[in-house]
Order: structure tokens, then C-alpha cells, then sequence
């Protein structure tokens, strides 16, 4: 089998080339109170450059490139992989891998599971931390925490893992579209018989609206080879997190590049810009090692048994449910 080897060098460089899918006009992310994010290169012509998509949305993007939606489960070569569920009234509400922020999710950290977690990571106030219990502990529940960074600070403020993976997309030598239009009333063109008028949804409100065409739309990764050897935890954990990095970068260049209904893209080409020569391997390579590669890693007792961990949801007010039976076993949730 394809060992998916990290490369012998300290980061990945990835860059993809991107067009719109259809015409030549694309909506960017836009930011409260500013809009688009525009800024000019400093060279001779002064280039028009454009933040399609931020380091923030993007890991979003290849978090959720895993989940299958309509299984509401992890996609099918990744099942095996920890991660924490959560639960109300019986109900799937969340998870760590769709939470903004992975294990610090208020949802979890409000949960009957919460407590566990805080005696894996081993925090006690006053003493040195201990970053590879940290490790463990993150790698025991959400191993995509030791992808995409986590900050545990409602335990401690020293907590904290940075991004190994991350990524955003730009465009060079833009042009604003100006355009808009109007939201329509069939009954009432301006307000109703009362007076009310488009602060009460009544009547026909025109708008604007700001598209972009491009030179080129360029969509960068950075994968950090040398945090993922920093954790220690073995060969298969450092070959696994290589290749989870790999299958969310490829599906989503992919099947995820449709960002809003008007921004909606597909790659053209996909390099390597560092280590020089290195061929990065293919979806379907990927997808076929990873099983094998999340066997060994359980096998070696690094994730949680079972992989999914429940987590019951105790919404302020209401009476706290009893805890998860492993947990009653160890002495917890009594």
C-alpha cells in the first residue's frame, strides 16, 4: 500500500488555480463594515489584489469536507476517526468536527462530557504544562484538532495548538461588477395601507451589490510537516493526519468549491510549490490508505473507544442528565 510518507521538509506548499464555473463574474466573502477585502500590491502598476475567501472560512470548508450531510456521519473512508457528539433530548445537535471550535465548543464544554475531557488534558493549575498530555488528549477525541488548532480556554489559557493545516484563496488584477436588484412586493409597490413601508417587509426595495471578475483566482495551502512530527505519538498518527490533510485539500478543490450561489468555482490545476518535486498523491490514492491507516492508529489505543464520544447538552436551567455510562464506570457523572 501507498504509505503516504510526509515529505522530508519542514511545510507542504500547495496552489491551485481556480475559475468561475460559468461566465466570468464572482462573489467574494465580505466582512462587516468593510465588504470585500481589496488592497493594492506594492509594485510599479500597483495591482488590484481581492481576499476571495479568508484562512478562517477556508478551514471551515475543509473541516466540513469530511461530513457527509446526508449520513450524518463521517464520510465513508474516514469512519473510525474520533470526534465528539452531541446530543439534546436524545437528538444529534452538534459535533467537534462542525464546531467553530472543536473541543471548546460552549456545546461541549456545557455537556455531561466535558469533565472527561478535562482529566485527559491533565491541567492542573500551578504546575508545568504538560503539551504532550495535551496532544493525547486531543489526538483521544478529535484528532482533527491537531490539524486545524484548538484553543481550551475555558480550562487554561496555555491550551492552545496553532493550524498545522491552512489555506485561502485570492485574486489577481480585479475589476468591480457593479450590479444589484430588487426584492419585490406583488401587493404594495411602497407601503401599505397603513403606512408601513420596507421596515415591515412592505413594498419594493431595490439594492446593490458588488461582483468581481479576475486575471486569475488562486487558492493556496500550507500544511505544517514539522508541527505534525512535534507531537511524537508515532509514524501511522503522523502518516494519518499527512493524509486526512491531503483528502480535505483534494475534495475540496473537488466538490466544495461552490462558496456562495454567485461565487461558485473549479480547479484547473493543481502544484506543488514546496518541497520541489514531490507529486502529491491523488483523491482515490488517499482515500483507499486512510482505512488502514485509522486501523493501526486505534489499534495502538491512541483514540477513544468507541471512537464516537457522546456528549449530552445541559442547557442552562434544566436538570443535568446522567452521564455516559463509561463515564459512570470510571467513577464520573455520580
Amino acid at each position: 500500500m501507498t504509505r503516504l510518507d510526509l515529505p522530508s521538509a519542514p511545510r507542504l506548499l500547495l496552489e491551485a488555480d481556480l475559475r468561475p464555473i460559468q461566465g466570468t463574474r464572482f462573489q467574494p466573502t465580505g466582512f462587516p463594515d468593510l465588504g470585500a477585502a481589496t488592497y493594492r500590491l506594492p509594485d510599479e502598476r500597483g495591482t488590484e489584489m481581492l481576499l476571495v475567501e479568508s484562512a478562517q472560512s477556508v478551514a471551515n470548508r475543509l473541516e466540513s469536507a469530511v461530513w457527509d450531510d446526508a449520513e450524518d456521519d463521517l464520510v465513508a473512508p474516514l469512519r473510525g476517526l474520533p470526534y465528539v457528539k452531541v446530543v439534546r433530548d436524545g437528538k444529534a445537535l452538534t459535533n467537534s468536527l462542525l464546531e467553530a471550535h472543536r473541543l471548546n465548543s460552549v456545546y461541549i464544554e456545557k455537556s455531561d462530557a466535558f469533565d472527561t475531557i478535562r482529566a485527559a488534558v491533565g491541567y492542573v493549575s500551578g504546575q508545568p504544562f504538560d503539551r504532550q498530555t495535551f496532544v493525547r488528549a486531543l489526538c483521544k477525541y478529535d484528532p482533527g484538532c491537531l490539524l486545524h488548532g484548538v484553543f481550551l480556554e475555558s480550562i487554561a489559557g496555555v491550551l492552545r495548538l496553532p493550524r498545522a493545516l491552512s489555506g485561502f484563496i485570492e485574486a489577481r488584477d480585479v475589476r468591480v461588477v457593479s450590479g444589484g436588484g430588487v426584492k419585490n412586493d406583488r401587493v404594495h409597490a411602497g407601503k401599505d395601507a397603513s403606512g408601513a413601508g420596507a421596515d415591515a417587509g412592505f413594498g419594493n426595495v431595490p439594492y446593490h451589490r458588488d461582483e468581481y471578475t479576475a486575471g486569475s483566482i488562486t487558492a493556496y495551502f500550507n500544511l505544517d510537516l514539522a508541527q505534525l512530527r512535534s507531537y511524537r505519538l508515532g509514524a501511522d498518527l503522523e502518516r494519518l493526519l499527512f493524509g486526512l490533510a491531503v483528502f480535505k485539500i483534494r475534495r475540496f478543490l473537488a466538490e466544495g468549491l461552490r462558496l456562495r450561489t454567485a461565487c461558485d468555482f473549479e480547479a484547473t490545476t493543481v502544484r506543488v510549490t514546496r518541497p520541489d518535486g514531490y507529486d502529491l498523491p491523488g483523491l482515490g490514492v488517499v482515500a483507499e490508505v486512510l482505512p488502514e491507516l485509522i486501523a493501526a492508529v486505534a489499534k495502538a489505543g491512541l483514540f477513544a473507544a468507541p471512537a464516537v464520544t457522546v456528549a449530552h447538552y445541559q442547557e442552562s436551567g434544566k436538570a443535568k442528565p446522567e452521564a455516559a455510562e463509561g463515564a459512570k464506570k470510571k467513577g464520573k457523572g455520580k
